[in-house]
C-alpha cells in the first residue's frame, strides 16, 4: 500500500516535522556497539542518555547526563560489570536513576546511577538476576507496578522479577517453541504480547502463565518481527512479507483472524523498531541501517494507520533512543525526541508541531505517565492491575533528585544475589505451561526498611508546590504509611494463599 492521501484528514499531527540538532549539541566519539542483536542499543530518560558501547573483555554501556554534548573522552567511566557484551538496556519508568542491563553472560543486572553521572567506572550492580540459561536480550519494565521487570532470553524463557527482593516470581518456559523477538506490556500491565521466530503473535497473562490469544503467521517473511501494545488494547506489528517487503500491521486483540490494516513500505533488510507514544497515539518506525524515521498516527477511522511523514538523512542509524514524554521541551511544542546512533556519534532529533502561540499547548500534551507507581510489586503479584498514574506537563518538567543513595537502596531490599551470591532463578520451577510463583520470602513479615523503599513522590505542577516544609514532611509520612499498609495487606494475602496450598498438600489433594 502506498502512502497516498485522498481527502485531507483533520489531525493536529499532520504537520509534525523532524529536525536534527546542530553539530555542537551532538555527542561525539562514542564507540557504539557492533553486537549483532536487533535492540535499540540506547535508552534515554529526562536525566540520562545510556548507550551500549564496544568493550574489550566484557560488556559495557556509557551513561552521561542528558545535557551532555561534545567529545566523549576515552577515559570516560562506564558501567562495566558484565562478563560478556550487553544486548539491551532499559531505564526504570519509576526512578530515573535506575537502569537494567541484559547480557550475553546470561544475567540481568540493575544499577543505580548517581545524579550528575558517573565519576568512576561502575562494576558492582545493586542486584543481579540469574535465571536464564542462555544469553538475555530483552528487558521490559512493568508500566505501573514498582520494581517488576520482565526479561526474555535465547533459552525461549520469559522471567518476571521483583527487583526489590531479587525474586523470580514467574517463569514461562513452555509458551514459545523458538527464539522470542520482543515482548511488550499492555497499558495496565495485566498482559504482554510477544512475537517469536515461529512467526506467531501471542497475548499472554504472565501471572497465570497462560497464552490468551495466538495468531499464526502474522507476517509471512522469515526475518525478525516486532510487536507493541497500543493504549486501546490493539497491537501493532512490524515484519516482512513473503517477498521480503517490510510491513506494518494493526491487530484487534478481540479478533486476530485478520489485520485491521497492513501497509507495505520498501525492501530494505533492517528490522523496523517501533517506538510508540500513547499520549499522541503516534508510532515511529526506525529501521536499523536505515537513513529514515517514518511516523504514523493510529486512529479509530479507516484506514486506522495514517502515514504522516518521514525524516531522512544521509547517515544510516545503528540504533535509536526514544525520550520519555516527561523530557520533551513543551515550550517549543516538541512532542518527541530521538537520539540517533551513528557509528561514533549520538545525534538528537526533535519532532515538533508548528504553533504560533507561545502558550502551553494542552491539546498536544495530555497528562502523561509520571514517576509515581500505581502499584507496589506485591500488589501486582497478588492480582491487582492499574493504569499508570498521570501528571501534567503544564509549566514544563524538572527531574527530581535521586530518592536514595546507592548504599541505602542496596540496604533496603533483601537482594538474593548479594545475600547468597546466587540468583533466585534457581529456586523457581515451572510445571507445564503454568507460571511458577516463588515463595521464598512470601511468609516473611515485611520489615520497615523493605516497606519504605517503594515510596515515590507524586509529581506536581510547578505552580502547586507547597511552600511550607511542615506540609512536605507530613505528606512524606502519609505516603510512607500508605505504602506500608498496602505492602502488609499484599503480604497477608500471599501468606493466606501459601497456607491454603500447604493445607492441600498436607491433606493429599496435590
Amino acid at each position: 500500500m502506498s502512502f497516498r492521501r485522498g481527502v485531507v484528514r483533520q489531525s493536529k499531527f499532520r504537520h509534525v516535522f523532524a529536525q536534527a540538532w546542530k553539530a555542537e549539541h551532538c555527542i561525539d566519539d562514542v564507540r557504539v556497539s557492533r553486537v549483532t542483536w536487533d535492540s535499540p542499543l540506547c535508552a534515554v530518560n529526562p536525566k540520562f542518555i545510556a548507550v551500549i558501547i564496544e568493550a574489550g573483555g566484557g560488556g559495557a554501556f556509557l551513561v552521561v547526563p542528558i545535557n551532555k554534548s561534545g567529545r566523549i573522552d576515552q577515559s570516560c567511566p562506564t558501567v562495566c560489570g558484565h562478563a560478556a557484551p550487553v544486548l539491551d538496556i532499559q531505564w526504570s519508568p519509576h526512578d530515573d536513576n535506575i537502569i537494567a542491563s541484559a547480557s550475553e553472560d546470561c544475567t540481568v543486572k540493575v544499577w543505580q546511577i548517581p545524579d550528575g553521572g558517573l565519576t568512576t567506572p561502575m562494576t558492582e550492580a545493586i542486584v543481579t538476576l540469574e535465571g536464564h540459561s542462555k544469553r538475555v536480550g530483552i528487558l521490559a519494565w512493568h508500566p505501573s507496578a514498582f520494581n517488576i521487570l520482565l526479561t526474555a532470553g535465547c533459552d525461549n524463557v520469559i522471567c518476571v522479577w521483583n527487583v526489590g527482593t531479587g525474586e523470580l516470581v514467574y517463569q514461562l518456559s513452555d509458551s514459545h517453541p523458538d527464539l522470542i523477538y520482543n515482548v511488550s506490556w499492555n497499558k495496565d500491565g495485566s498482559a504482554v504480547c510477544t512475537v517469536c521466530k515461529d512467526k506467531a503473535l501471542r497475548v499472554i497473562d504472565p501471572r497465570r502463565g497462560t497464552v490468551l490469544k495466538v495468531r499464526e503467521k502474522v507476517h509471512e517473511g522469515t526475518r525478525p518481527m516486532r510487536a507493541v501494545f497500543l493504549a486501546d488494547g490493539k497491537i501493532l506489528t512490524t515484519g516482512f512479507s513473503r517477498m521480503s517487503e517490510r510491513q506494518l500491521a494493526l491487530w484487534d486483540t478481540k479478533d486476530l483472524s485478520e489485520p485491521m490494516a497492513v501497509q507495505e513500505m520498501d525492501t530494505s533488510n533492517g528490522v523496523l523498531l517501533p517506538f510508540y507514544d500513547p499520549d499522541t497515539n503516534m508510532v515511529y518506525l526506525c529501521g536499523k541501517g536505515d537513513c529514515t524515521i517514518r511516523y504514523f498516527e493510529v486512529t479509530d477511522e479507516s484506514p486506522y494507520v495514517h502515514f504522516l511523514s518521514l525524516y531522512s538523512s544521509k547517515e544510516p542509524q545503528r540504533g535509536a533512543g526514544f525520550l520519555s514524554k516527561r523530557g520533551v521541551d513543551v515550550n517549543k511544542c516538541e512532542i518527541a525526541r530521538f537520539y540517533k546512533l551513528h557509528e561514533r556519534k549520538v545525534e538528537p532529533i526533535s519532532m515538533t508541531v508548528p504553533r504560533k502561540s507561545d502558550l502551553f499547548q494542552g491539546d498536544l500534551y495530555p497528562d502523561t505517565a509520571g514517576l509515581e507507581p500505581a502499584l507496589l510489586a506485591d500488589e501486582w503479584i497478588a492480582g491487582q492491575d492499574a493504569a499508570p498514574l498521570l501528571m501534567s506537563l503544564s509549566g514544563g518538567y524538572t527531574a527530581p533528585p535521586s530518592k536514595h543513595s546507592r548504599d541505602t537502596l542496596r540496604g533496603k531490599p533483601k537482594m538474593a544475589s548479594q545475600d547468597s551470591g546466587t540468583g533466585s532463578g534457581t529456586t523457581t520451577s515451572s510445571a507445564g505451561n503454568a507460571a511458577a510463583p516463588t515463595s521464598t520470602s512470601a511468609a516473611k513479615e515485611p520489615d520497615m526498611e523493605e516497606v519504605s523503599q517503594p515510596r515515590a513522590t507524586r509529581e506536581t505542577d510547578g505552580n502547586s508546590e507547597r511552600p511550607k516544609r511542615e506540609d512536605d514532611v507530613l505528606n512524606e509520612l502519609l505516603a510512607e504509611m500508605k505504602a506500608l499498609r498496602a505492602v502488609v495487606l499484599a503480604q497477608n494475602q500471599r501468606i493466606e494463599l501459601l497456607e491454603r496450598q500447604l493445607a492441600r498438600i498436607e491433606d493429599g489433594d496435590v
